[in-house]
């Protein structure tokens, strides 16, 4: 359970955000989609592995 303690004089607009960014610490909502479908081992490897091609081209693109 996240707890927020809003201050005095703060606006419920900050402490919602406050919350927000608490919340998506967590990774709740992430796990939640994840269980949602079941994905093969191997079809979650080559996710990984694509993503990790994809950011190292943009790496290769910024550096030259």
């Amino acid at each position: 359970m996240i707890i927020i303690n809003v201050k005095d004089g703060e606006s419920l607009d900050k402490a919602l955000k406050r919350f927000k960014k608490k919340f998506e610490k967590t990774g709740v909502l992430r796990e939640l989609r994840s269980r949602q479908a079941f994905e093969k081992k191997s079809v979650t490897r080559r996710h990984v592995v694509k993503h990790a091609i994809y950011k190292q081209s943009m790496n290769l693109e910024t550096g030259a």
